[in-house]
C-alpha cells in the first residue's frame, strides 16, 4: 500500500513538475528580420575605451541560427547560414568556417554568392598557410577552391581577387619544391634533385623562377656527368636571360668546360 502512494505521489510531482515548466512557443521568438539585424547588430561590436572593438561571434551566430532554426524557408534563413560563417571566419575558426561554405555551395548552388563561398573557402585553407619549407597541403587545399573558382566563374569579381591569390600560392608550392631540390642537391642525390628542378620547369613555368631551376638542374646534370645536356641548358639561360647574374654564371660553366 505504500508503495502504491509512493508511486503517486511520485507522478503527482513529475506532473506538477511539467506544468509549471513553460514550453517556448512560437511567438517569443521575434520576427526573422528583427534576428538579423540583432545579429548583424552584435556583429559589429561594442567599442571599449575607444581603442578595443569586442566582437562575442558565438551570439551572434546563435542569433543567426535561431533564423535558421524558426524560420527554415525564408530568405533571412538564407542570409542567416552565410553569415554564421562568415563569422566562423572572422573568428579565426576556419575549420568551421570552411564547413558552412561548403554547406551554402551545396544547398544553393544557383546563388550568386557561390563564387564567394569557394573564395572564402581557399581564403580559410589560405589562412592557415605555412612557410614554403613545411607542410603545403593547407596550399594545395586552398589552390583547389582557386582553380574551381577561376574555372566555373570566370567572369566573377572575386575570380579576380582569386586568380592573383593563385599565382601566389603556385610560386609558393614551386619554392617548397626548389627547397626540396636544393636539400637533395646538398647531400649529393643529384638525380633526386633534378628531378625536383625539372618539376619547377614543368609545373610551375613562367612564375620567375624558370632561370634558377634550369641552371640549378644544369649544374645537377655536371655532377652526374651528363655535361651535354648541362650545357645545352647554361646556353638557354645565356640566351634568355641575357644581364642577369645567372646569365654571368652558365656562361662561366660553359667557359669552363671548352
Amino acid at each position: 500500500m505504500l508503495d502504491r502512494r509512493l508511486v503517486c505521489l511520485t507522478l503527482l510531482a513529475v506532473s506538477l513538475a511539467a506544468c509549471g515548466k513553460k514550453t517556448p512557443s512560437f511567438e517569443d521568438v521575434p520576427p526573422a528580420e528583427e534576428l538579423y539585424e540583432q545579429g548583424e547588430n552584435t556583429l559589429e561590436g561594442r567599442r571599449w575605451f575607444w581603442v578595443y572593438t569586442y566582437v562575442d561571434y558565438t551570439e551572434a551566430i546563435d542569433t543567426f541560427q535561431t533564423i535558421i532554426d524558426n524560420y527554415p524557408y525564408s530568405d533571412y534563413a538564407v542570409k542567416a547560414e552565410l553569415r554564421i560563417a562568415d563569422a566562423y571566419f572572422d573568428d579565426k575558426r576556419y575549420e568551421e568556417a570552411l564547413s558552412y561554405y561548403r554547406d551554402f555551395s551545396d544547398l544553393h548552388p544557383q546563388h550568386d554568392k557561390v563564387p564567394y563561398t569557394i573564395l572564402r573557402s581557399a581564403l580559410c585553407h589560405y589562412n592557415q598557410i605555412k612557410t614554403s619549407n613545411r607542410d603545403q597541403t593547407a596550399t594545395r587545399e586552398a589552390l583547389a577552391y582557386l582553380e574551381k573558382l577561376v574555372r566555373r566563374y570566370p567572369y566573377s569579381e572575386e575570380t579576380r581577387l582569386g586568380e592573383e591569390l593563385l599565382r601566389e600560392l603556385r610560386t609558393l608550392l614551386a619554392q617548397s619544391v626548389m627547397e626540396i631540390g636544393d636539400f637533395y642537391r646538398d647531400t649529393g642525390e643529384y638525380q633526386a634533385a633534378a628531378d625536383r628542378y625539372r618539376n619547377v620547369l614543368d609545373t610551375y613555368p613562367g612564375l620567375g623562377l624558370d632561370a634558377e631551376a634550369l641552371f640549378k638542374l644544369g649544374v645537377s646534370y655536371e655532377r652526374m656527368r651528363r655535361n651535354d645536356e648541362a650545357m645545352r641548358l647554361f646556353h638557354v639561360i645565356v640566351e634568355n636571360f641575357r644581364n642577369t647574374e645567372l646569365a654571368a654564371r652558365a656562361a662561366d660553366h660553359i667557359a669552363e668546360s671548352r
